[in-house]
């Protein structure tokens, strides 16, 4: 059958069910698929915090949202082209987020009165057309695989697990995308399976071929492949990103590395992904609490190792007091912090800003510490690294921000070259005869690292108050002054260390949008498009926090008006308030969600239409 092609620019697909339905790999297939491709891909997981949720519920759905590009994509999408659902919470969930006319491919299996009743359906959907603002597709999938795969020797409960399979073979069909990876994909997976390597190798195939052959699927879309630098590429989540920031920091720094953490959601795959390095040289330690994480961390750190810990919100608040003793020892030590929403165990599964306020402050004492934020999953590579150069040159702990949307969410990401990447000089104390525990380099103002055992460099470390130079304990009141305003002279000082903020957009002007971390993506976008429009409105990108670019003061005061959005309410715009005595105007939603580029958009629109 002849079927009508159509070119495209950008697609969004989200496919959604319960936990148990593998909407999770099946998003991610995809994704891996298309960036493999040559398109540019951006995501976001999104599921339930139960591990498993009652099946059918609307609490329990599980999701994985797509956006495929021709041009660069900074965000997962706002709105939704494909939803691929498995049963009727799904669709309740989803359905909201669907463009008009979008493609909607449902499970008639999750559609019966039981999992009506759990989605609150008094009518089902499919009979009460309250869909005819959308192309609806449903098909009983269950029934579908059964059929396939009736002549095999396979339970039930494993032929209903290959349904997830079959709906991403007939949106593979839909959107021109090759099953040949997932193909290769399912032979690794299933290597030791092979009745369900057969099983899910016919069903992808199955679902490809239905899309190809059936006269309802008129259509079948193409998306522009987009021009990129030439080089390798591979799709990367944040969480990786971080991880193989750590082992290429180590390696360009000449020193081991070791990772103390202890899991949390969502910086655990940080902590599986260094596991898997192991014959790099690289050594990690599971610990048995946030506490013993970080500590043991900072006893590598002691004995000569690049050193990093892990952790989200409630794991960050038990490191404090070890933060505190890491910064009376002025020992370099890489602090990521996934960040999710609060309080307390809050939404361990969403993401939230929510964490500023403790990195900056979160420490009794005086005890300022070097803060920056990734912006990207790619990006969480490249400061992972800055985190660490900063980290040993100037002998201190170092905070990252990034959060679940980041951390788990992926793009495509050109793999560098190892002499691509900066080197980072480490000098490592040798000369018993200069040598003081607290004799500050000049420039720097940070204090020698020596290796523990090393003859004549045996030094006194622990919480209490260092003398200066010598580093015996000191409790005069004046040395503590002058240790304390060192300490706290050296992290402003690395502000001649880190590059100027860049306006994006006229330099000075009525209106100035700043964003940090996962804001960038739908305030990029949102710009971008505004710029098309020949909006009159600028945006500046914040990456480092403490200490902030030293001509950002001059640049704010460049613009009538400040917008600041954030999924918190509103840490950094006070703190921008206070540093610089400028009102700032908040952007702000703590609702577990990442801003879409609309709610960004339409903000500057009302901005720019009261200047009028």
């Amino acid at each position: 059958m002849k079927k009508q092609i159509k070119y495209i620019d950008e697609i969004v697909i989200r496919f959604a069910g319960d936990s148990g339905d593998g909407m999770q790999i099946t998003g991610n297939q995809y994704a891996e698929t298309s960036a493999e491709m040559g398109y540019d891909v951006n995501t976001f997981p999104d599921y339930p915090s139960e591990i498993r949720a009652p099946e059918g519920t609307l609490y329990g759905v599980s999701a994985f949202q797509v956006n495929l590009g021709s041009e660069k994509v900074n965000t997962p999408g706002d709105q939704i082209d494909v939803l691929v659902a498995m049963n009727a919470s799904a669709l309740k969930v989803n359905i909201g987020n669907v463009k008009p006319n979008g493609i909607v491919i449902l499970n008639k299996a999750g559609f019966t009165p039981k999992y009506l009743a759990s989605a609150k359906y008094e009518v089902n959907p499919l009979d009460d057309h309250s869909l005819t603002d959308y192309q609806v597709f449903a098909y009983d999938i269950n029934e579908i695989v059964n059929i396939e795969l009736a002549d095999m020797d396979i339970s039930p409960k494993d032929v209903k697990k290959t349904k997830n399979i079959w709906a991403l073979g007939l949106t593979y069909w839909l959107c021109s995308r090759s099953i040949e990876p997932t193909l290769e994909w399912l032979k690794v997976k299933f290597a030791n399976k092979p009745v369900m390597r057969e099983a899910n190798i016919r069903v992808l195939k199955a679902g490809y071929k239905f899309g190809s052959i059936r006269e309802e699927f008129a259509v079948q879309y193409i998306v522009k492949k987009r021009k990129v630098k030439k080089g390798t590429y591979r799709n990367i989540t944040g969480n990786n990103a971080v991880a193989l920031g750590l082992v290429a920091a180590a390696h360009r720094s000449h020193l081991p590395f070791f990772l103390g953490s202890y899991p949390i959601t969502p910086a655990t795959e940080i902590l599986h992904y260094i596991s898997s390095y192991k014959r790099y040289g690289v050594k990690h330690l599971q610990a048995e609490d946030e506490i013993a994480g970080v500590i043991s961390a900072i006893g590598a750190s002691y004995g000569g190792y690049l050193a990093a810990t892990t952790t989200s919100g409630p794991g960050l608040s038990l490191k404090v007091e070890a933060l505190g003793f890491a910064c009376m020892l002025e020992l370099p030590l890489i602090v990521i912090d996934v960040m999710r929403a609060g309080p307390s165990t809050g939404l361990p599964t969403k993401p939230e800003q929510s964490d500023l306020y403790l990195a900056l402050y979160g420490r009794h004492g005086e005890c300022p510490l070097p803060v920056i934020a990734a912006h990207s999953a790619s990006n969480c590579f490249e400061m992972t690294i800055e985190a660490a150069r900063i980290a040993l040159k100037y002998m201190t702990p170092v905070i990252l921000l990034t959060d679940g949307y980041l951390g788990q969410g992926s793009e495509p990401w050109r793999i560098p070259a190892i002499d691509e990447l900066p080197e980072i000089e480490v000098k490592f104390a040798t000369d018993p005869e200069t040598f003081q525990p607290y004799k500050r380099d000049e420039v720097t103002l940070s204090r020698p690292w020596a290796i523990p055992g090393t003859q004549g460099l045996e030094h006194r470390i622990g919480g209490l108050e260092k003398a200066d130079i010598t580093g015996n304990v000191s409790h005069d009141p004046l040395n503590h002054e002058l240790m304390t305003i060192l300490r706290d002279q050296k992290i402003k000082g690395i502000a001649d260390d880190i590059p100027l903020a860049k306006v994006h957009g006229p330099e000075k002007g009525d209106l100035l949008v700043i964003s940090w971390g996962s804001t960038y993506g739908a305030v990029k976008t949102a710009i971008d498009q505004l710029h098309s429009e020949a909006k009159n409105v600028s945006y500046v990108n914040l990456k480092y926090i403490n200490p902030l670019p030293k001509n950002l003061g001059e640049i704010i005061n460049s613009f009538d008006r400040i917008l600041l959005p954030e999924l918190n309410l509103g840490q950094l715009k006070h703190v921008l308030e206070a540093e610089f005595l400028k009102p700032i105007i908040g952007l702000n939603k703590v609702q577990g969600l990442t801003f879409v580029v609309e709610e960004i958009k339409d903000k500057i629109l009302e901005l720019l239409d009261e200047a009028v």
